[in-house]
């Protein structure tokens, strides 16, 4: 608001100066020019009576002379002072006019409402830094979960598209530089209701800047920031505390599993599709050798990735410029079917067609069909709009930078848990992922189960004598038992429990580890293959922000426990993932709200409801104990 109003005022000071004057030189003319009352004495007007008759002159609304008519003296003035005041006015209008389509004066009036809307949100929000095209699809989805939206993106053009796109809630939106500490602020990260920091710009150098920024500014505030160069991905690796997603390698990464551990990234796709749906088939990539078209920041993870899983490997690239460690296999070219040809197409079982350009990478799918018929085909997609071409060309798998960081963040945002669990899983292999997978095909056949989180919070009034220490203790197999129905257990499978390090906890299960930190320090980003596309309201924990276990050092994340089982005690702040069929979760809250269902669980018996029958039950207690008989 300061801004604003300086603005005006200093625009605004020779007009406002102006109207001063003309109002000033009118009301003292009116004052010295004499006029003569309803008996024609000699009359002069007074400054209050001059002010007013001016005041409807000048703005034309025009009440006639008063209180006495006017001398031809007085009229003639009158008639000066109407043209004079329609010049200050015309000059001061044009002026505010003038002022209101100034782009100074428009940004400082919207940062001023922004400040203000952004002072008043009460509600959860996050705050998304860049509105590009993972930005628009993540903003879109996080909408559909009936989370508040801040967007920040430099690009007035890019963010104007916002008011005619279908949000439920419009975004509180700021065009600025989200790499300024102040800008950071404006858009409330400090604020308790803000639960994540997205940096999703095109610029790597930009998304640290925010990401190192908004730890620094609020260091509880949950930061995750996409980046493809690998010291941007080093750099916040070691600062710590941002949750740093490389689409590239998260891609590279599960094209390595599926060569290596293939029950893991089915176990991931399981947990991570739509709820109801089938449950994805393993992608079972051709083993041999591969061609990639493409030796930038998506074929050199790629590369890498085919190289560990023990697959031979070629590539070109125009821009390659060696010396490089892998220069032997690598050619400076462009995709021509010469290249393709030297690059061992025709003995190859796959091609990467993974250029920055759609054009190139289907002239790259053409060619190597008619080459190899029988190749394999991935194809990274660039432009939303080429959707129609890549299906055309019929890819085994389809690379999507969006939709994969959609998966990414959202899955961070609404179970957090369920990232620490595949991470688990995947320092695990196969082994977890073999027992979790026969788990889950017990239970729920081959759908995909919904995944939510129980948090042991002994505020609540249903657990708190339970995890007090002067009941018995809760156990998880407590909660998979119907509390409408002891005799019938619940569809759901304890997949992971979480615990503080500060509670003494049984054991891990054999080969768990920690899945926060890994080798280089940084939060292995869970990934999964984008060929298929799920919608965000239909993405497991959708409706919740889960703030709770973000944002902190990994020091003080505790211990977890995969597959826990059911006669595990449960302490105060445990949290349990679950995976279950619908309306699971509903019933487990009973357990939360009233203790009445713990106690049904436990005796089998309906416990008294109200004051009077608690009464009598007590009563009826007491003559037992007194008697001796058992209830």
């Amino acid at each position: 608001m300061g801004d604003v109003l300086f603005l005006v005022l200093r625009r605004l000071r020779l007009p406002l100066i102006t109207l001063i004057v003309v109002y000033a030189i009118s009301v003292a003319g009116l004052v010295a020019i004499p006029g003569v009352d309803g008996e024609g004495r000699p009359w002069r007007m007074g400054y209050f009576h001059a002010l007013y008759v001016m005041s409807y002159t000048a703005t034309t609304i025009g009440f006639g002379e008063i209180p006495y008519a006017f001398t031809d003296a007085q009229r003639l003035w009158v008639t000066f002072t109407i043209y004079l005041s329609v010049i200050g006015w015309a000059y001061a209008l044009g002026s505010v006019f003038s002022l209101s389509q100034d782009p100074t004066f428009r940004s400082a009036a919207a940062r001023s409402l922004f400040l203000r809307r952004v002072a008043r949100l009460r509600e959860p929000y996050c705050v998304v830094c860049g509105y590009g095209r993972s930005g628009t699809a993540i903003a879109q989805a996080l909408d559909a979960l009936r989370v508040r939206l801040v967007i920040v993106d430099s690009d007035a053009a890019r963010v104007a598209a916002i008011a005619v796109q279908p949000f439920a809630v419009a975004p509180l939106v700021l065009v600025a530089d989200a790499r300024r500490p102040e800008v950071l602020r404006d858009a409330g990260i400090a604020k308790p209701e803000c639960r994540a920091v997205l940096a999703l710009t095109g610029d790597d150098d930009a998304n640290q800047s925010i990401a190192i920024g908004t730890r620094v500014l609020d260091p509880g505030t949950q930061v995750i920031a996409r980046v493809a160069d690998p010291v941007v991905h080093t750099n916040l690796a070691e600062f710590g505390g941002v949750q740093v997603i490389n689409p590239f390698r998260t891609f590279a990464r599960n094209v390595e599993l599926d060569f290596a551990v293939p029950e893991v990234l089915q176990l991931e796709e399981w947990l991570t599709g739509a709820p109801g749906a089938e449950r994805p088939e393993p992608l079972r990539l051709p083993r041999g050798h591969w061609v990639l078209a493409g030796y930038g920041r998506f074929g050199r993870p790629l590369a890498a990735a085919l190289g560990a899983s023990g697959q031979s490997w070629r590539a070109f690239d125009p821009r390659f410029v060696p010396p490089d460690d892998a220069e032997d296999r690598v050619q400076a070219c462009g995709g021509t079917e010469e290249g393709l040809r030297d690059a061992g197409i025709a003995r190859a079982v796959g091609v990467i067609a993974g250029t920055d350009n759609d054009t190139v990478n289907l002239a790259v799918v053409k060619m190597a069909r008619r080459v190899n018929p029988a190749v394999a085909v991935v194809v990274r997609r660039n432009k939303a709009f080429n959707q129609a071409l890549i299906d055309a060309a019929d890819p085994m798998l389809t690379f999507v930078q969006s939709d994969l960081m959609l998966h990414e963040v959202l899955q961070s945002l609404t179970t957090p848990l369920l990232e620490r669990f595949l991470e688990l899983v995947r320092r695990d292999r196969a082994g977890l992922a073999v027992e979790a997978c026969q788990r889950l095909e017990a239970a729920f056949g081959h759908r995909v189960p919904e995944v939510w989180t129980f948090d042991c919070d002994p505020a609540q009034p249903g657990i708190r004598q339970a995890l007090s220490g002067e009941a018995a203790p809760l156990r998880v197999g407590e909660l998979l038992v119907d509390p409408r129905d002891p005799g019938v257990r619940l569809c759901a499978v304890p997949l992971m429990l979480s615990r503080a390090r500060s509670v003494a906890a049984p054991a891990p299960r054999a080969g768990a580890a920690d899945p926060e930190a890994g080798s280089d320090g940084a939060r292995a980003p869970r990934g999964r293959f984008p060929g298929s596309r799920v919608r965000g309201a239909d993405m497991p924990g959708a409706g919740v922000l889960d703030r709770a276990g973000t944002g902190l050092p990994e020091s003080d994340r505790g211990e977890s426990i995969a597959l826990p089982s059911e006669d595990t005690a449960l302490a105060p702040g445990d949290r349990v993932l679950f995976a279950g069929t619908t309306g699971v979760e509903a019933l487990q809250r009973r357990f939360l709200l009233d203790p009445s269902p713990i106690e049904f669980v436990r005796s089998g018996v309906e416990p008294a409801r109200g004051w009077l029958f608690r009464r009598l039950a007590a009563r009826a207690g007491g003559r037992r104990a007194a008697t001796g008989r058992a209830p």
